[in-house]
């Protein structure tokens, strides 16, 4: 097998450590250089800012609500398919399914040149739902939107992926929703997976490798085919839309070449939006509009969060790491290079929806939703195994390919960082430093023009925002509608307190090598239909 596996952190030195602080040290340099510049030339400085900022509008103000509104179509589109009739036509190789889109028919004309076909009859899908400590009003909601999907169960197998160190509790929790809902799948299975096992941080990675080659273990004993089997990674309170399976199984079908690929998802953060506090409303309907407008950039695709790929495909990378507490976008990585850049993430507009941070407690909300956007950011620990597998390992990769792919996640992780923060404040050094330079002086007025022609923009993403957004709860009134559009003047205090400094910090630690070993789970807390809060501690070891 391949080297794919990103290095313990022991044997993290040289050139390896040159690109974990490379992230960081770039992050602070572009924070100082409005300052350095003014000190220097303010000339340089205002053309830096200016050129800046004009490429940070043309890509978030404006590329931005015009893809969002793109991406919002096809996904509308999607919803309305009758995928279980799209996928008989696939099995049947002809078009009978009523007002289906023109790429149907062509999707069907281009699968008679595959080499290899998939036939929709043969594959099976297998769900893991990975849990820690989460209740049982997190977790049953999620098992049942996998038995109301468009899809016949008794093709699905059913994995609980659940950790060891959570005690007993979780044992028989799962135990008990394995003996209420396993009869009704093909097969169902919990897996329980030890406690510090070596050569594993603790996190989900681990977790779900080992419920995968337990189910690995059981196609095997049946004989079934691990080409045919289809993989989904859930969290707990993952909640996949009616039409993914049937939408997964289509697109598996009439993909070129399925096993070198995987396929994402919309992640929407809406089974509680109503419940979450404003703040947190915020940072996940930016999120869905993010997820949204990615779907409009295929070469910017990434597994994030559920995801689905072959048994076959796992098998042969030996599944996710278990060395990183950000398995699922480092599984893009893992999967590029085991496949020598043959490998592709195709978008799937139909949504698994998610919760929004919600803990019992605002302070406690605020922190679990800066822990997860730590973790996330923390992706930015792919620059250096990215780097390490170009030029340290010599991968047989594209090396264009390879090398344009690390420039854009480095300079996405820089932005990240720095990109909003810079926006708001950078324009108002120059004035400072030079008060009496006319050209500093209306540096602020012409980022002012700037930013209200944003706002205009902005508006496009409010609106797919809100025609997300599901039904008002009956336990909140009309006036609760209003503050979803309100709320939107809280974005940069999200974007600069939660997303920047969260930035920041995971890039911090990888320059002080301060390492995240540890995957931080998020408190769920539930809201009943009454306004009962039910929460329990998501992370065992807290």
């Amino acid at each position: 097998m391949k080297k794919i596996e990103i290095p313990f952190e022991k044997d993290r030195r040289g050139w390896y450590r040159f690109f974990e602080i490379l992230p960081g040290s770039l992050s602070y340099f572009m924070l100082a250089l409005p300052v350095i510049l003014s000190l220097i030339n303010v000339t340089a400085a205002l053309a830096f800012i200016l050129v800046y900022l004009l490429v940070y509008f043309i890509r978030t103000s404006v590329a931005g609500p015009i893809r969002s509104i793109a991406g919002y179509r096809t996904h509308r589109q999607h919803m309305k398919l009758d995928w279980p009739a799209l996928l008989a036509d696939v099995q049947a190789g002809k078009v009978s399914a009523k007002h289906a889109p023109r790429w149907h028919a062509q999707n069907l004309a281009r699968r008679e040149t595959f080499t290899k076909q998939y036939q929709p009859d043969n594959l099976l899908h297998a769900v893991i739902i990975a849990t820690v400590n989460e209740s049982r009003e997190v977790l049953e909601p999620t098992i049942q939107c996998v038995l109301d999907s468009q899809y016949d169960p008794q093709k699905v197998i059913l994995v609980f992926a659940y950790e060891g160190r959570a005690g007993k509790p979780t044992e028989d929790r799962v135990q008990e929703l394995l003996k209420l809902y396993g009869p009704r799948f093909k097969h169902a299975m919990a897996v329980c997976h030890p406690a510090n096992l070596p050569g594993e941080v603790i996190g989900k990675g681990g977790n779900v490798t080992y419920a995968g080659r337990e189910l690995a273990k059981y196609v095997a004993a049946e004989n079934i085919d691990p080409a045919n089997v289809v993989v989904t990674t859930l969290d707990a309170d993952n909640r996949p839309d009616p039409r993914y399976l049937a939408a997964l199984s289509y697109l598996y079908c009439v993909s070129p070449n399925p096993l070198r690929a995987s396929y994402q998802p919309l992640p929407m953060y809406t089974n509680n939006i109503w419940d979450a506090p404003t703040l947190m409303r915020v940072i996940a309907t930016s999120n869905n509009l993010f997820y949204i407008v990615q779907t409009q950039r295929p070469h910017l695709q990434r597994n994030f969060s559920a995801h689905a790929q072959s048994l076959q495909s796992l098998l042969d990378m030996d599944f996710w790491s278990r060395r990183t507490v950000v398995e699922d976008g480092h599984h893009f990585w893992r999967s590029y290079f085991c496949y020598d850049g043959d490998y592709r993430v195709y978008p799937l507009f139909v949504p698994i929806y998610q919760d929004a941070v919600l803990a019992d407690g605002y302070l406690k909300t605020i922190k679990a939703q800066f822990v997860q956007l730590r973790r996330w950011t923390y992706g930015a620990s792919d620059v250096a195994y990215i780097a390490n597998q170009i030029f340290m390992r010599k991968s047989p990769a594209p090396k264009w390919d390879s090398i344009g792919k690390l420039l854009r996640t480095l300079e996405g992780h820089v932005t990240w960082a720095t990109g909003t923060t810079l926006v708001f404040f950078a324009a108002f050094i120059p004035p400072l430093i030079h008060p009496d330079a006319i050209g500093a002086q209306l540096l602020p007025n012409i980022v002012s023009n700037f930013q209200r022609v944003g706002i205009l923009f902005l508006l496009a993403s409010v609106y797919i925002s809100l025609v997300t957004l599901p039904p008002r709860p009956a336990r909140y009134k009309r006036r609760h509608s209003v503050l979803m559009v309100a709320q939107w003047a809280l974005a940069p205090v999200a974007a600069i307190g939660f997303g920047s400094l969260a930035a920041f910090n995971s890039q911090t630690r990888l320059m002080l090598r301060k390492y995240l070993s540890k995957f931080d789970v998020t408190e769920k807390a539930v809201k009943t239909e009454h306004g009962k809060t039910i929460s329990t501690e998501a992370d065992p070891d807290s």
